[in-house]
């Protein structure tokens, strides 16, 4: 734990410290204190260290197998309602419940389930009805579709109930709560993965798989963005639960940086080789968010509490630079009007790849070996020959069924067949926190003049062992697919 009296003496001499030290046992947990460095709320916890062993390695760690794997979902709305419809898709899988706050959605989803040959209870219609869902002793999976501020008490609590869990992005907001996951992880040896979906989008495996096998020679550089304009969104009573994305983006950082730095994260073997050692951070001002607000609350009084407010600025910058010398670039954009892009650019040695914008000649990105992108015949052959073989066995399959062009429906396929053979997880818990610990992080130092930062290390120094995802499909791959 963290010694507050300490805190205090550190922080009134911290003029003579060097800078990591200080950050290494700053506490902010319940402080809220005028003029103290803060990161959005006063949960979170500046300290990047804490004092502890591992108490079990969960990379690579591979759970007893499952003939069948049972499957509970909290959350009904967009994203959950289109995880049920591709589950349906998938054989040695039961559906033993869903849970909504709202009745109406947890008895669609019932109906749709139902019609797919399963027979799943509903629990509905209080704040804590997916409790019982958790503590039911036939379900071997807990898949969490909720806002952002449920998805760390539900993972905790599902784990602590003896479930593995797959949680949607991020998977938890403060650097305390990606501690808690963690640690319960480890305590309980039970799976808690991410679901970042754009790891298993076509070209960001592709280059995964080339990377693999050192087609662009020693990295050197990547970049990954959440460039997206859901602007008028934020603002739909109808589609955000209580605005409740609204409300997140009174935080000012990066506070979607998953879906560009996942997977250029695992590109980097970061966890397993390589760790993200400490970041940058700078946003513009908010040129949007607060006008819109306003002019809500003028009209509406739902939107008053949200009036006056201050909001994230429209473009977040991070940087930040790896144990081995290597550097990432990340952005994050939901306000502008601007075309969409995740980037997903990697530089190295012999090659690189760049995703976004998307070319027009038909083809899923570009890729050099030299100065200049290679034509899209060659594009073709080199896709031919390094398509990884997750693509090869499900990806047109993937395609039919859907979800973002079927990478939705690939990381499902993925993490059931894991589950199903006893194999590790691509994501674990140590991706799921540190690539969800860059928000606080990037709040911290937007707020500090783009002050520099340590990233945590959750993998207590065993990342120097950990070996890199596998994607080749050695072992597994016979979950079947229903027509």
């Amino acid at each position: 734990m963290y010694d507050c009296k300490r805190f205090f003496g550190l922080y009134n001499e911290s003029k003579t410290m060097k800078k990591r030290d200080f950050l290494k046992i700053a506490g902010l947990g319940g402080i809220g204190m005028a003029g103290m460095p803060s990161i959005g709320t006063a949960s979170n916890i500046v300290g990047s260290q804490p004092d502890r062993k591992q108490l079990f390695n969960m990379s690579g760690y591979a759970a007893p197998k499952m003939d069948v794997v049972r499957i509970g979902y909290i959350g009904m709305g967009n994203r959950g309602g289109g995880a049920i419809k591709r589950i349906i898709h998938l054989s040695s899988v039961q559906v033993k419940g869903v849970a909504d706050i709202i009745p109406e959605k947890a008895n669609n989803a019932k109906k749709l389930l139902t019609e797919a040959g399963h027979n799943p209870d509903t629990y509905s219609g209080s704040p804590d009805a997916w409790k019982k869902l958790c503590e039911r002793d036939d379900i071997d999976l807990i898949y969490i579709c909720t806002p952002w501020n449920l998805h760390t008490p539900m993972a905790l609590y599902a784990m602590e109930h003896g479930k593995h869990v797959a949680t949607e992005i991020p998977a938890a907001t403060t650097v305390e709560d990606c501690w808690k996951l963690v640690e319960t992880s480890e305590r309980t040896r039970k799976h808690c993965m991410m679901l970042e979906n754009c790891c298993y989008d076509f070209f960001e495996l592709l280059t995964l798989n080339m990377a693999r096998q050192n087609y662009f020679g020693e990295i050197v550089h990547v970049e990954g963005a959440y460039i997206h304009d859901i602007f008028e969104s934020l603002f739909e009573k109808d589609k955000r639960f209580e605005l409740w994305r609204l409300k997140e983006n009174q935080r000012n950082g990066n506070l979607y940086p998953m879906h560009g730095l996942g997977p250029i994260a695992q590109v980097l073997d970061i966890n397993r080789g390589d760790k993200m050692d400490y970041l940058v951070s700078m946003s513009s001002n908010d040129y949007m968010l607060q006008a819109k607000a306003n002019e809500m609350a003028a009209k509406d009084p739902d939107f008053k509490k949200f009036a006056g407010k201050s909001y994230r600025g429209n473009m977040n910058t991070t940087t930040i630079k790896t144990a081995k010398g290597k550097t990432i670039m990340l952005q994050h954009d939901v306000s502008s009007p601007r075309p969409y892009s995740r980037l997903h650019l990697i530089s190295g040695t012999k090659g690189a790849a760049q995703k976004y914008p998307l070319p027009e000649d038909g083809t899923s990105g570009r890729i050099s070996h030299g100065h200049e992108w290679i034509k899209p015949d060659e594009f073709k052959a080199i896709e031919q020959q390094y398509q990884p073989e997750i693509v090869k066995r499900v990806g047109e399959l993937a395609k039919k069924v859907g979800g973002h062009g079927g990478m939705d429906f690939l990381m499902d396929w993925r993490l059931i067949d894991c589950l199903r053979n006893g194999l590790p997880l691509d994501q674990d818990v140590y991706d799921a926190a540190s690539w969800s610990v860059i928000s606080p992080l990037t709040e911290w130092s937007v707020a500090n003049r783009s002050n520099s930062i340590e990233v945590p290390d959750f993998t207590n120094g065993s990342w120097k062992k950990n070996k890199p995802v596998d994607i080749a499909l050695k072992q597994g791959g016979n979950t079947e697919v229903k027509s």
